[in-house]
């Protein structure tokens, strides 16, 4: 079998000791532009050939994203030996996250989104820095046996205004996060809490930061293994960003720091603990660019019915929807909390593919910080009720996916971190799927307007 580069001998050794210990197939997992896991799968025996590039694709097309081509050259799914995995719900498969590279050239594929983060991280380290990335993880549990029925799987009762870190909800919830705790446990991701969110069947996971490459390698396991375990209690994941008109919106905030390259210090903070200069300017660039980072962070329709001031029952929403900053501020775009040296970004929902999300936000701060942007002084009132009002000020986070979309295809930094074919592809297919939206008749403008004179 013709292989991308020459087979070695240590990984035929990994093979053996992966067979020992009963292992029966590898996977090499690249993910499409929604962030979803593809791979083939691979007999224990042919894992150096895996590992050299044996696993060849044609990717263009998937998701959604570009049109499929047969004459095109096709991809290699190129693993990355350091991020090898056994499932521990499923320990006949070891997992490696991989790199899709075009053809016998072995370039990157230009719609590869690990591969383009890879590219700012390369830009970011030349500059002196790395970054460090925590993402708190919310989704909700749907009876799955209900569906289309959106019943919460755990639900004790209905609990008024909201259930949030209720004791009894979390705990009725176990026999599910008993389960995610153990194999989060197992892959050394560090989760130290979970908790009953705001709607009925809403969660959040909180676990270790890391890497930024490596926490989109993490979600990426996430995405394979919470369904996995859900799927043992008749339940249902979704990430969908508001799955119900009066529910509470499912969020994906990352929380963002760099370290120096040199000392390994975090450069977000001054020895006295006070924000510093570079960690300001981070925070700049990344709202100089939010409408067209928006199209990353929040890359579906729905992910705009979560961006409102107020939930259906009048009530904030606790989501943002200006481009500002503030200390402990959560009606803001990004919080600079007093408690760690990290700026959260609270726009950002679970549809989000992060590693295109993180390669755009990375580059937008380190633009910020070559430029020695200024963010300006921070907003202190609560700016969910600035757009009922006349004194909001600040660029208004994009209302709908169009409003993004349009602003990601004039963003000049765009057209400077990801390739010219990427940029066009996503274009293309999401002007597609909010036409696709906004040619549907709905149910709200029937019983408005059907019979009006």
């Amino acid at each position: 079998m013709k292989t991308l580069h020459d087979k070695q001998d240590d990984h035929a050794r990994l093979a053996a000791e992966l067979a020992d210990d009963g292992v029966q197939f590898a996977m090499a997992a690249w993910v499409d532009v929604t962030g979803r896991p593809k791979s083939k799968v691979v007999p224990i025996g042919h894992l150096p050939d895996m590992l050299a590039g044996s696993e060849r694709y044609t990717p263009r097309g998937i998701g959604r994203l570009g049109e499929m081509n047969p004459a095109e050259d096709e991809c290699v799914g190129l693993p990355d030996p350091d991020t090898m995995r056994i499932l521990s719900w499923d320990p006949r498969i070891a997992l490696f996250h991989a790199d899709l590279v075009l053809g016998d050239a072995g370039e990157p594929f230009e719609n590869c989104p690990r591969s383009a983060l890879k590219g700012v991280i390369a830009k970011a380290r030349d500059m002196g820095f790395a970054m460090n990335l925590g993402v708190e993880t919310e989704f909700y549990l749907f009876r799955t046996s209900a569906l289309p029925e959106l019943t919460p799987r755990f639900a004790s009762s209905v609990i008024e205004p909201t259930p949030a870190y209720d004791a009894r909800a979390v705990i009725d919830s176990l026999e599910f996060f008993s389960e995610v705790s153990a194999h989060m446990e197992a892959a050394g991701y560090g989760l130290y809490s979970f908790d009953q969110e705001g709607g009925e069947g809403q969660y959040e996971l909180d676990f270790s930061y890391t890497d930024v490459l490596s926490m989109c390698d993490r979600l990426t396991y996430m995405r394979l293994m919470l369904p996995a375990l859900a799927q043992k209690v008749d339940a249902t994941v979704s990430f969908m960003p508001r799955p119900e008109t009066r529910s509470w919106g499912s969020g994906a905030h990352m929380n963002m720091s760099l370290v120096s390259t040199t000392t390994g210090d975090n450069v977000f903070v001054e020895p006295d603990g006070s924000w510093s200069k570079t960690a300001m300017s981070f925070a700049a660039g990344v709202l100089r660019h939010a409408p067209a980072l928006s199209a990353l962070t929040c890359p579906t329709v729905n992910s705009y019915k979560r961006l409102t001031p107020k939930l259906a029952d009048g009530t904030v929403s606790w989501a943002p929807v200006w481009a500002r900053y503030g200390t402990n501020n959560r009606s803001c775009m990004l919080r600079l909390p007093g408690n760690r040296p990290a700026i959260e970004n609270r726009s950002v929902d679970m549809m989000a593919n992060m590693y295109l999300a993180s390669a755009f936000t990375l580059a937008a701060g380190l633009e910020g910080i070559e430029l020695g942007l200024d963010p300006g002084e921070p907003v202190t009132d609560d700016a969910s009720d600035w757009e009922a009002s006349a004194g909001g000020a600040g660029e208004r986070l994009p209302r709908t996916l169009l409003e993004a979309i349009d602003a990601f295809a004039t963003d000049p930094l765009v057209a400077t971190t990801f390739p010219a074919g990427f940029v066009r592809d996503y274009l293309a297919m999401k002007v597609d799927e909010w036409n696709g939206y906004h040619s549907v008749v709905t149910q709200w403008e029937v019983d408005r307007y059907l019979l009006d004179v």
